[in-house]
C-alpha cells in the first residue's frame, strides 16, 4: 500500500473513532465491547475506502489486493439523490405556534383529557431546521408540560449534542399531547384526533428534516406500518420535508445495543443538513 493510501486509512480511522467516541461518551456508554466479526469487518471497510480513494502516479506498481467482499461503490451524490428528488416543498402557513396552541387549549377532543394533568405542547425553536416527534407524553412530561423531559428526554438531548447542535436549536414534540393511562400507546382514534394539530405546527415552521421516533410516530406522518426496524435510516417524504425514521430513545433504554444504529441514522440527518444553503 502506498504513503498516500495509508495515510488515507488512518486519517479515516482517527475520524470513526473521534465520532463515535464523542457520540458513546454523550449517551453515557462506560463499556464498549466489540466482537472479532465487527473489527473484521471494520478493517475490511477501511482498506476498500482507502483503495478507492487513493490515486497512484503514473506508472507506479500497485501491490494491494482487494478483500474478496462485494461492493457497489454510489456515485458521488447517491446519498442525497432520495433527498434532492423529493416532491416540491408544501407551502409554509402563515400560522404562529402560539395560535395552533390557543386553538388546542384545555383540550378535552378525546378521553386521554381525563387522566391527563395537562397538555403537553411542542416545544423549541419555530425556527428550527431539525424536528423530533416521538408518541405521546409520560409521566415527567405530564407533570412539567414540556416534551422529553424525563429519561428518554436526557437522552435525547445527549443525541442532539452528539451531532453538533443545543437542545434548543430544535423543535420536539410528540402525535399525542396527553398523557394515555400507564403510559399505553395511544389508540387510532387518539392519535387521528390530536395530530391534525401536530401537521398545521410543522406546516408553520417547515423543517428541512423531521426524525420520527418510534412506531407511532412513524405510522402517523407516513402511513407506514411496517416496524421502525424494517425502514429506520433511510429517509422518507412527508408533504414536501425530508423525514429519517429511528429508534425511540426509550427503546434505547431498554436495548443499548440500537444506540450505534441511532448514530447511524443522525449523522445521515447531520449531513444533509450540512449540505443544504443556509437559510435566508
Amino acid at each position: 500500500m502506498n504513503p498516500d493510501s495509508t495515510a488515507t486509512e488512518l486519517l479515516d480511522l482517527l475520524k470513526q473513532s473521534r465520532e463515535y467516541t464523542q457520540y458513546f461518551v454523550e449517551l453515557g456508554v462506560e463499556t464498549i465491547e466489540l466482537s472479532g466479526a465487527r473489527i473484521t469487518t471494520s478493517v475490511q471497510s477501511l482498506e476498500l475506502s482507502a483503495q478507492r480513494s487513493a490515486k497512484p502516479a503514473p506508472g507506479a506498481s500497485q501491490s494491494y489486493k482487494a478483500p474478496a467482499v462485494a461492493f457497489s461503490p454510489p456515485p458521488p451524490t447517491s446519498l442525497f439523490v432520495e433527498a434532492a428528488a423529493s416532491q416540491p416543498v408544501a407551502t409554509q402557513s402563515t400560522e404562529r405556534m402560539e395560535d395552533i396552541w390557543r386553538d388546542i387549549g384545555d383540550c378535552t377532543r378525546c378521553g386521554l383529557c381525563e387522566g391527563r394533568t395537562q397538555v403537553v405542547n411542542t416545544f423549541g425553536n419555530p425556527k428550527a431546521r431539525l424536528m423530533f416527534v416521538g408518541e405521546a407524553p409520560g409521566a415527567d412530561e405530564d407533570a412539567q408540560g414540556r416534551p422529553f423531559v424525563g429519561r428518554a428526554g436526557q437522552l435525547l438531548t445527549k443525541i442532539i449534542e452528539a451531532i453538533g447542535m443545543k437542545r434548543e436549536d430544535v423543535l420536539i414534540g410528540n402525535v399525542n399531547r396527553c398523557r394515555p393511562p400507564g403510559n399505553r400507546q395511544p389508540t387510532l382514534e387518539e392519535a387521528a384526533i390530536c395530530r391534525p394539530f401536530l401537521f398545521r405546527e410543522i406546516s408553520a415552521v417547515q423543517p428541512d428534516v423531521i426524525v420520527v421516533m418510534g412506531n407511532t410516530a412513524l405510522q402517523n406522518l407516513l402511513e407506514i406500518r411496517g416496524g421502525i426496524t424494517r425502514v429506520r435510516g433511510e429517509f422518507r417524504d412527508f408533504r414536501g420535508i425530508k423525514v429519517m425514521p429511528t429508534f425511540h430513545p426509550a427503546y434505547l433504554l431498554r436495548d443499548p445495543s440500537k444506540k450505534r444504529e441511532v448514530w447511524e441514522d443522525l449523522k445521515k440527518v447531520r449531513n444533509y443538513l450540512d449540505s443544504l444553503p443556509p437559510r435566508t
